[in-house]
């Protein structure tokens, strides 16, 4: 038996061409039996009018002997013997199609009894030419004799009829099966094609969507190994190359995002350095004369500002340091003091951000990248708010029914048009002068939510500040992460 993997394997080019091999020889097939069809019909047709003017003939036949054998005018009787050779004629150029449509039986039947009307018809005359006047029972003879021709005649002219509507009826089936091998070609057709071809870019359509929005799916081949197949390789080679290249822009961004942390974290770690350089030099001075109490109040500010330094440059290293997605049962409030920490040295004087973030809610997520997405956020808050003074505000609540926590990151700024909401989250579109944003930072935040399984939708208008709104799903209190609190 022969295998159906290879009729499975055929590319789109062997399929189309294949389909269309199918439908010629199915057009091809249906065209010469209707054509031969026809034909018969055609020559049925010529044969019925030949048998119809063999009918007439024999119809002016009887006319006339009747005529003859009313008056008995001799004008009469030879235009029936006239008919009659006419008739005759016509037998013999129906002979061939009587043979081929199967009518011979009938065709000799016609022949015989014409010869027998011909010599009952010459008896009569030559017995009314004597003066004797005809037997009653010879003229009731030659009258069924004439009949006969004519019950022949109308016998052959209903079988050929009865054939044709025969043959239309065939025809007709013909019709109909060709409907259905067409619409059955057309169908199968458009599975094998369709199913195979148009679902697959239909898919590569989707995942150009999900791109769009900067989610990075790669399709997985059917196995067929056909154009579609190869198209969909290079769709996933395309995507595995542009997923580098978005993490490599995300990485510039979180570089320019350290760069900018850094020159606040530098302005933070002059106050503790301050203070324990002031401390050292007490110290230094007093000697061994210095009360031991006021040294111990002066070694533990020291220490106590070497802890400080030390969780400021701590926060930078946990946010600039590179690591795998891992997602673990973490204290919401702590990752958002933690980003507040970092990006407090950017915020004005007039700038106070406030935090409403309980204490309880415990997520699992990935604390460094959720921690870049609430540090994202307040960058954005801050260059929205132009006027010297406003207000951030983080808020945490729990939706019970959806269980999700809902957090809120809404500003005092100047709003978003209503234009831009819609495309807030495509990659690289910003609404910042050339040079001043990259337009990745709203996108790293949709996708970094999107990997926690969560979403997050933005409100606003202009002039009146604007609100994200986050829900992350939630995690039972059970766990707390104290490993990743700072």
């Amino acid at each position: 038996m022969f295998s159906k993997k290879p009729f499975l394997r055929l590319n789109i080019r062997r399929r189309v061409l294949l389909g269309m091999l199918l439908s010629v020889l199915a057009v091809g097939l249906i065209g010469t039996f209707s054509y031969l069809s026809l034909a018969q019909i055609e020559r049925k047709m010529g044969f019925i009018e030949i048998i119809d003017d063999l009918g007439n003939t024999i119809l002016e036949i009887r006319r006339y002997e009747k005529n003859y054998m009313l008056y008995g005018h001799q004008g009469d009787y030879d235009e029936s013997r006239a008919y009659v050779v006419k008739t005759r004629d016509i037998l013999v150029r129906l002979e061939g199609n009587a043979a081929e449509f199967g009518l011979s039986q009938e065709h000799a039947s016609l022949k015989s009894t014409l010869t027998a009307y011909e010599a009952q018809s010459e008896w009569l005359y030559v017995k009314q030419s004597n003066g004797s006047n005809a037997p009653q029972a010879e003229l009731e003879r030659l009258r069924d004799t004439g009949k006969q021709l004519v019950d022949l005649s109308q016998q052959m002219v209903i079988h050929e009829r009865a054939r044709i509507l025969t043959i239309v009826q065939t025809l007709k089936h013909q019709l109909l099966l060709s409907v259905v091998v067409f619409l059955g070609l057309g169908g199968g057709f458009l599975f094998v094609l369709g199913h195979k071809t148009i679902m697959a870019l239909r898919r590569i359509e989707q995942a150009t969507h999900e791109i769009a929005k900067g989610r990075f799916t790669a399709l997985v081949p059917s196995g067929s190994d056909d154009e579609v197949d190869r198209v969909v390789g290079a769709f996933n080679h395309m995507i595995a190359e542009l997923q580098k290249r978005q993490d490599h822009l995300v990485r510039e961004k979180k570089l320019s995002s350290i760069g900018v942390l850094t020159s606040g974290v530098a302005h933070q770690l002059n106050n503790p350095l301050n203070n324990i350089s002031t401390s050292c030099q007490i110290l230094l001075e007093e000697g061994a004369a210095c009360d031991p109490d006021f040294s111990h109040r002066l070694l533990g500010n020291i220490d106590q500002e070497v802890a400080r330094a030390r969780d400021i440059v701590k926060g930078l290293l946990e946010f600039s340091r590179a690591k795998e997605f891992e997602r673990k049962p973490t204290v919401l409030a702590v990752v958002v003091a933690r980003s507040v920490a970092l990006v407090s040295s950017q915020v004005p004087a007039g700038v106070e951000i406030l935090r409403e973030v309980p204490g309880n809610i415990i997520i699992p997520m990935d604390a460094q990248r959720m921690q870049e997405v609430f540090i994202n956020l307040l960058i954005n808050a801050l260059q929205a708010i132009k006027d010297a003074s406003g207000r951030i505000t983080i808020s945490a609540s729990r939706d019970t029914e959806r269980g999700q926590a809902v957090i809120t990151v809404s500003d005092s700024g100047v709003g978003i048009d209503p234009d831009d909401q819609a495309r807030i989250f495509d990659p690289f579109f910003t609404t910042k002068e050339v040079g001043k944003g990259t337009g990745l930072g709203l996108s790293i935040v949709f996708g970094i939510v999107e990997q926690h399984q969560g979403e997050i939708v933005v409100e606003s208008a202009p002039g009146q500040g604007a609100c994200f709104t986050l829900r992350l799903p939630l995690q039972a209190p059970a766990v707390t992460d104290g490993g990743d609190q700072a």
